[in-house]
């Protein structure tokens, strides 16, 4: 058996960045539903905040579905 390490540093590399960079999005939308709460304490409008939480949560979603198909197809 020859392990052919090239490809398994290349697949750690990917899954290193994509891994990071998802939670990092789904953090981006923990923030912004927390700037959300912050901003109708104050009286001012939320809908930004909660506009890109939303589209950070979507991406997340995106993401995983993406996975997901790679994995079954």
């Amino acid at each position: 058996m020859k392990i052919d390490w090239a490809a398994l540093g290349s697949v750690f590399g990917v899954s290193l960045v994509v891994t990071v960079a998802l939670v990092g999005l789904f953090t981006m939308g923990v923030v912004g539903l927390a700037r959300q709460e912050a901003a109708v304490a104050r009286g001012g409008s939320a809908a930004p905040a909660r506009i890109g939480a939303y589209a950070c949560f979507a991406l997340c979603a995106a993401a995983v579905a993406y996975g997901i198909f790679l994995i079954v197809a």
